[in-house]
């Protein structure tokens, strides 16, 4: 399967009890939790941490993976930030003096800029929680594409529920925060990605399992469907991204843009190869070898020109997809003899999308924080 890890933004350094006027001193013992936890994620988003990997699992509860020790942090996090969220909310000023800085992953950069990134800055501690669920939907995807050959059902929950993450982003978050951020430059933060990054979990959660379901040898016409599927999927994904024409997602990571667009290529080439077998089966061989032959031409305009993985997976399918052309070509010179219809008689693939989301549901740790106004 084809993959492509997103980037992730750095940060910078947040002392909460340095800018928030406590109130009390259980008030101070939590916002110096707060801060605690969030020099852990500054860590591991940074990798500055100076832990050994044995210390490192001990103090992780033996988390192997880096990407789960990662969500464990955020999962200890996000709940104290919510209960700030909260708070700071009735602070008639809000809350001001934190300096809270995150660069982009996504944004296209020279060597030079990803070695020195450039931070954008927004005194406002709902910016700091948009970039963290960012953050948290990021490393949930992550995690599936890790499961993605071992634990199939949990890779698939996890593709959902990042796919909930960023739609909650997009949809609760954004609307209020987008009057804050400067245009056009910070992506992970407008509502386009982020709706575009929730279709993207919830296609690559479904090509997971319709390589689940081409393994256990399912039918070519279900596989036709859960392929085609995939690829409305990320043409939604391709629609959405191209907002970034106005603006909002300008300065887009080419290699991104290129996975969206070579996968979705991927999968339509899959897609009509197991179409045409359904018509090869009904001994409509005519049409398939004309499905199979708009197939070729458009993979031709479409193949990737960096990841080596990618070209490999692609130039695998052209190949088979190839061959089987000249299978039933063979055959309807010989036997058949059926007319080949012109391309504005083909037929096209059904799609079937199977995969959900799971909402994202907001945990706040319920803890009462008093600040001096």
């Amino acid at each position: 399967m084809m993959q492509y890890l997103i980037p992730e933004p750095k940060t910078k350094e947040i002392v909460f009890e340095k800018a928030l006027p406590s109130d009390g001193a259980s008030t101070l013992t939590e916002v110096k939790k707060l801060s605690a936890k969030r020099k852990a994620i500054e860590e591991s988003v940074n990798r500055t941490s100076n832990l050994t990997d044995a210390i490192a699992k001990e103090k992780n509860r033996a988390l192997t993976s880096v990407c789960e020790q990662d969500l464990q942090k955020l999962g200890q996090y996000l709940p104290l930030l919510f209960n700030l969220v909260h708070y700071a909310d009735k602070l008639q000023r809000g809350v001001s003096g934190l300096k809270i800085r995150w660069s982009s992953g996504l944004i296209s950069q020279t060597l030079i800029q990803r070695k020195c990134p450039k931070f954008f800055q927004v005194d406002n501690i709902m910016f700091e929680l948009g970039m963290v669920l960012f953050l948290y939907a990021v490393k949930l995807r992550e995690r599936a594409m890790e499961l993605a050959s071992s634990d199939i059902k949990t890779s698939v929950k996890l593709y959902r529920e990042a796919s909930g993450a960023f739609h909650h982003l997009s949809h609760e978050l954004l609307p209020s925060l987008q009057p804050l951020l400067p245009p056009g430059k910070l992506p992970e933060l407008t509502p386009p990605l982020c709706t575009s990054l929730s279709l993207l979990c919830l296609a690559e959660g479904q090509a997971v399992t319709t390589k689940n379901a081409e393994e256990s040898g399912k039918s070519a016409s279900l596989l036709s469907k859960l392929h085609y599927g995939v690829t409305q999927m990320l043409s939604e994904v391709c629609a959405n991204l191209s907002s970034r024409a106005n603006g909002e997602c300008k300065d887009l990571s080419s290699r991104f843009l290129e996975y969206v667009a070579t996968m979705r290529a991927l999968h339509e080439l899959k897609s009509q190869k197991h179409f045409a077998e359904v018509l090869e089966s009904e001994e409509r061989v005519g049409e398939a070898i004309g499905v199979l032959r708009r197939a070729l031409a458009a993979a031709k305009k479409s193949k990737p020109s960096k990841e080596d993985s990618w070209i490999s997976i692609f130039k695998k399918e052209r190949e088979d997809v190839t061959k089987i052309l000249a299978k039933y070509e063979k055959l309807n010179e010989v036997i058949i003899l059926q007319k080949i219809p012109v391309e504005t008689e083909l037929p096209f693939p059904k799609g079937e999308k199977i995969v959900n989301l799971i909402p994202y549901t907001p945990t706040r740790l319920e803890q009462q924080l008093r600040f001096k106004l």
